[in-house]
């Protein structure tokens, strides 16, 4: 069975949309994805009743979660309403495996993050490496490898 034929049975069996990227990446809403993106399988993108944005060549990695929505406040009883915040993401991001990018989190472009981060909804400047769980921002630190490599070429 050819991959089109996989994912479109797979699509009208469950609740993954058919996509550009893998039959087992699950896309709700309407992300801007932008051109020359990678997404493993396993990972969500979720834009219900927000917008997120991935910019250009970027990397995601499998089994990573880009979700807008935060649902606590709802499930405790503190709110009649999921709480939802915008994502962004700029041009050149690689996302390690098994991360969390939560609502309002804005990740400036040529930056990494680390498998297993969990991303708060911050902004955070391009060149980063962000690590960890607590996070921790390493801010400007592929700046200089980058500059480094650019003149070179």
């Amino acid at each position: 069975m050819e991959h089109n034929d996989f994912s479109k049975k797979f699509s009208d069996h469950t609740h993954f949309k058919e996509n550009r990227f893998h039959p087992l990446v699950w896309i709700n809403g309407e992300p801007n994805i932008g051109g020359n993106v990678y997404i493993g399988g396993m990972s969500e993108v979720n834009a219900t009743d927000t917008q997120v944005f991935i910019g250009d060549n970027c990397d995601i990695a499998s089994f990573v979660s880009i979700n807008c929505a935060d649902s606590h406040k709802l499930c405790l009883g503190l709110t009649n309403e999921v709480d939802r915040k915008p994502i962004h993401i700029e041009n050149n991001v690689f996302i390690g495996s098994h991360s969390v990018v939560k609502g309002g989190a804005h990740i400036g472009h040529h930056s990494v993050v680390a498998a297993g981060t969990i991303v708060e909804g911050i902004e955070i400047p391009p060149y980063s490496l962000i690590i960890g769980n607590p996070m921790q921002i390493k801010a400007g630190y592929y700046l200089n490898e980058i500059n480094n490599h650019n003149s070179s070429v």
